[in-house]
Parts: structure tokens; C-alpha cells; sequence
């Protein structure tokens, strides 16, 4: 197994690009998907459920695991992989996003962020540094820059003047981060929809130097037209041999639209979120099992699909369970939406292997826009 952070572009068609990243840890295969274990777990699942999905790379959230044991305490217990029972990689934001949706709760200076928690109402300062050494606590194997994000739409000088504080915290968490080998940080890429002031972002984190690039600063309000006219230019921006994550995307048609324009990894709470509140993704697209139709229905939620949801239940013992409330229901709901999550990973990685996109694409349109199967 290697010793060090390592990525590989082993195939491309158009833009897509397959590769694999090489970690102490394991391979991630790209492009990848990452679950979300907001509080160090993934919600409704079990970590080696989790991993039969397809999963390479777990992502984990420094603003809440700081609040919640802390890392501290973590660290205490041997490391945020032990403590959550998962020996993959797992990535760390940089606590700066949930930090910034605080609004009214935080104050914003050259040095860092005052916040008070959203749990208790205690006082806490994040800067750079207190971020990489929260995340070293944690024991994340790809560490994210601090960094600040504005919603969108914002006036282009409040635009500007984030992506350049962003910049000088970026400088600041390289030379805190320091020498870890086997350790990845990345930069994030800021600039909201200027072109102009991405190029500028890139240039700055390129003199930086890391490991890996995100293209932050998207799904915040813009919608997908302006984040895939944004992702035509942004992902070209950054360096050819270093992965390319894309923060906090999303949909299966935002991800296939982002794998289609450069992007390499990408993660969001949606799947697991979804399967709590009675949706189901499928390749024909969104299914609410609540709805009144799936009460009589003997079919899976989608007779191609092989995790255990689709395996073993019908559409009618789904709806049952999610209208009793009880606590299956968003287990297997999210175990499917996560297992079709990694499938749809899997099949880009074949079609960008095969050179087979465009007939991947096409395809993967065309089951949506036929819908979902109608009741019987």
C-alpha cells in the first residue's frame, strides 16, 4: 500500500476524466461520490453499509465534530477512522461553509470567525490554523483550506473581497498544515460566476501549491444553468494532474453534468437526507414513496437495482413503514439512494474507461425523461 497522496488520470473522454487516488489508506476511484457523516456517521446507516455501496472516501465536518465530542476528545480515543469505525479515507471540510450560514451568530475579521455554537451558545473562534489543527486532530487524510463563501446572487465587490480574504487563509493553512506525508490539503477556488475572479482565485492557489483543488463557492442559490456555465470554464482553470472536487453537489444530473465538464469528486447530503424524508433516486428519476399510489404496489422501487431495499421489499412495505414512522424506513431508503449513487459512479467510470460517454449521457437523459414506472 503506498505511503503518500497520490493521484493518476488514467483515462479521459471529452472533459471526463477517470483517475484514482492513491492513499495510505486505499485507492478513491474517480470519479467519486462522497457519503456525508456530518457528526461522524453517515445518517441511518451502518459504516460497513456504507462501504457495500461502493463508497472509496467518506466526508466528515470539522464545524460540528469540534462542537460535538470535539477533536480533542477524538483525538483522545484514537483518531476520528477508529472512533467512527471506518478505515477508508475520510475528507474534512474546513468548518468554514456551516460557520458562514450562521448569519447573525458570527463576526468576520482578517484573523478568523467568532461564532457561538448553534448547540449551547458557546463562544468559538475558527482561523486558519485552529481549523488544520482541529482537522489533524480528527486525522483526516484530505484536509480542506478555510475559506469563506457568500450566497449567491452577491454584489461582485463583496464577491471579490471574499475570494481574496479566502486566498490569504488559504496561504495561512498551507503553513499551518505543514509536512504530513500521506496527507492531502487542497485550496478551494473561489470567485462566485466571474470568470475573471476564478482565473485570479486559481492563479493564487496554483503559486500555493496543494495537493488537490475544490471549485467552492457553488450550490449556493445560482441554480444548475449558472453552475454548469460556471463549471465550463472553472475546472480548466485549475492544474491537470491534481483531483478536482466539487463542493456540496448534489443531484444525479448536476453530478453527471459536472463529471461531463472535469470535475473528479464531489459530495452532498442529499441522498441520506432524502431517504429520512420518503425519497427514493432512481434511474427514471425521483420516487415519493409517501404518496398514496405505492401503498398496493408489490414492485421494488426499481426492478434493476440490487441493494437490499430493491432486493427484499416491495414499494408497498416502503410506504407502510415510512407512513408508521418507523426507523426502517429511512435506513433502507438511504442505503438505496446511496447504492444508486455508486452505481451511477461506477457506469461514468466505465463509459470515460470505454470511451463510451456520449452514449452514457444519452442514456442516462433518456430513462429520466421517461419517468417513473407507473402504478399498477
Amino acid at each position: 500500500m503506498t505511503t503518500r497522496f497520490h493521484f493518476e488520470k488514467l483515462a479521459q473522454d471529452g472533459k471526463a476524466r477517470l483517475g484514482r487516488i492513491s492513499t495510505p489508506r486505499g485507492d478513491i476511484r474517480t470519479p467519486a461520490f462522497m457519503p456525508v457523516g456530518t457528526a461522524a456517521t453517515v445518517k441511518a446507516m451502518m459504516p460497513e453499509s456504507v462501504a457495500a455501496t461502493g463508497a472509496d472516501i467518506l466526508l466528515g465536518n470539522t464545524y460540528h465534530l469540534m462542537l460535538r465530542p470535539t477533536a480533542e476528545r477524538i483525538d483522545r480515543l484514537g483518531g476520528l477512522h477508529k472512533f467512527m469505525n471506518w478505515e477508508k479515507p475520510i475528507l474534512t471540510d474546513s468548518g468554514g461553509f456551516q460557520v458562514m450560514s450562521l448569519a447573525d451568530l458570527r463576526k468576520l475579521t482578517e484573523e478568523g470567525v467568532t461564532f457561538r455554537s448553534h448547540v449551547d451558545g458557546s463562544k468559538h473562534h475558527l482561523t486558519p490554523e485552529r481549523s488544520m489543527e482541529i482537522q489533524r486532530l480528527l486525522g483526516s487524510d484530505i484536509v480542506m483550506c478555510f475559506d469563506e463563501c457568500p450566497a449567491l446572487p452577491a454584489d461582485r465587490s463583496r464577491i471579490e473581497d471574499s475570494m481574496r480574504l479566502s486566498m490569504r487563509w488559504a496561504l495561512r493553512s498551507r503553513e499551518a498544515f505543514g509536512d504530513r506525508p500521506g496527507h492531502a490539503l487542497f485550496g478551494i477556488q473561489q470567485g462566485g460566476l466571474e470568470e475573471d475572479l476564478r482565473a485570479e482565485s486559481a492563479a493564487e492557489l496554483r503559486k500555493i501549491g496543494f495537493e488537490g483543488y475544490a471549485i467552492g463557492g457553488l450550490a449556493v442559490g445560482e441554480g444548475q444553468e449558472a453552475m454548469f456555465a460556471c463549471l465550463d470554464y472553472a475546472p480548466d482553470q485549475l492544474p491537470e494532474d491534481r483531483p478536482r472536487y466539487l463542493m456540496g453537489v448534489g443531484k444525479p444530473d448536476d453530478i453527471v453534468g459536472a463529471v461531463k465538464r472535469g470535475v473528479d469528486m464531489m459530495d452532498c447530503v442529499l441522498p441520506s437526507r432524502s431517504g429520512r424524508t420518503g425519497q427514493a433516486w432512481t434511474r427514471r428519476g425521483q420516487v415519493n414513496i409517501k404518496n398514496a399510489r405505492h401503498a398496493d404496489d408489490p414492485r421494488p422501487l426499481d426492478e434493476d437495482c440490487s441493494c437490499p431495499a430493491c432486493r427484499n421489499y416491495s414499494r408497498a412495505y416502503l410506504h407502510h413503514v415510512f407512513r408508521a414512522q418507523e426507523m426502517i424506513s429511512g435506513m433502507l431508503l438511504t442505503w438505496h439512494n446511496l447504492h444508486y449513487y455508486q452505481e451511477l459512479m461506477a457506469q461514468m467510470r466505465n463509459a470515460i474507461a470505454t470511451g463510451t460517454w456520449a452514449e452514457f449521457e444519452a442514456a442516462f437523459h433518456a430513462a429520466r425523461a421517461d419517468g417513473d414506472l407507473p402504478a399498477l
